[in-house]
């Protein structure tokens, strides 16, 4: 009865050091070691695409990325800094640059090809945005020991992003071998009688997206991110309602307003008449940024004891 008590206690006891020594060697990827790598700056470079009225498939206009046209697809780069408030959560805030086009010519669409309508516009991103990250990309293995071997750590990193930001846009066309700004023609009567309301060149969105991340040393990652934005303006084109009267624009503003609101190709008798359907105010526009990024983390140490950075130095940490 006593020895079995006694292999009874022995096996408790080595369950017990089995299942807390993992834990005592990954202290620093599980307890506060995260705080000294908490702040990073990032720099991306990608692509950007439009999604509004200009443009598209080959179909009538739809909301999102189904009517994605790749063929305009334009640069764009970025410049973030990020600061992980927890483990898995961050703050970060974000200056991206990118180029926005669309082309009727594109699609093969009766209603919109024979519109005839293009744009391009640069836009100046700010955003503000919280980002949860799933998992954290991490260097090493999972005892985190210089020089013992065992199962390797996960090595990629997987976040979601969303928050709020505020953007800048100017619409332009192409006309005469140059490009013509198109709010100041008010192309659908902004401002006049009986026109749209006129519109502004700054407007508020909503960037949300995923990306991925893998790291390459104790100070620097790169990966992928996708981020769709959302807006509340359906002018980033400059089409959004209906025709307004021809006649009424030439006194205001002049021949090029007439013909620029209006090069369709006379394909469809009746399409561009005074009131028919321009744009459609319901769909507000959006855009996309894709970019591969590189983040560079402000190494800092959590205090300034000797005992503490000849740890750091012995330890093959992961963070």
């Amino acid at each position: 009865m006593h020895l079995l008590r006694l292999r009874t206690i022995i096996l408790l006891l080595v369950l017990g050091w089995l299942s807390v020594e993992p834990l005592s060697a990954q202290y620093f990827r599980q307890s506060s070691y995260w705080k000294t790598h908490r702040k990073e700056i990032e720099f991306g470079f990608g692509i950007s695409n439009f999604l509004g009225e200009l443009g598209g498939r080959n179909q009538i206009g739809s909301p999102f990325l189904w009517d994605l046209e790749m063929s305009k697809t334009r640069p764009a780069a970025s410049l973030g800094f990020r600061y992980y408030l927890a483990q898995k959560v961050a703050l970060r805030t974000r200056f991206t640059y990118g180029v926005l086009a669309g082309n009727d010519n594109l699609t093969s669409e009766p209603y919109r090809q024979n519109r005839n309508l293009n744009f391009k516009s640069d836009v100046f991103e700010g955003s503000l945005v919280v980002e949860l990250h799933f998992y954290r990309e991490e260097l090493g293995h999972v005892y985190d020991l210089r020089g013992v071997k065992g199962t390797k750590s996960s090595r990629v990193g997987l976040y979601v992003f969303g928050g709020i930001g505020g953007f800048y846009f100017d619409p332009r066309t192409q006309f005469n071998n140059s490009w013509v700004r198109l709010k100041p023609l008010g192309t659908e009567g902004q401002g006049l009688p009986g026109g749209a309301d006129e519109y502004n060149n700054w407007g508020v969105c909503i960037p949300m997206g995923f990306g991925v991340r893998k790291a390459f040393s104790k100070s620097i990652s790169a990966g992928l991110e996708i981020q769709y934005t959302k807006t509340f303006t359906d002018y980033i084109d400059d089409v959004s309602g209906v025709y307004y009267d021809p006649e009424a624009l030439l006194v205001a503003r002049g021949p090029e307003a007439v013909f620029l609101a209006d090069p369709s190709l006379g394909l469809i008798p009746g399409q561009t008449a005074i009131g028919q359907q321009r744009g459609d105010p319901e769909d507000l526009d959006a855009y996309l940024f894709f970019k591969a990024q590189v983040h560079y983390k402000l190494y800092k140490y959590r205090t300034g004891a000797k005992k503490y950075r000849a740890r750091l130095r012995r330890q093959k940490i992961v963070f």
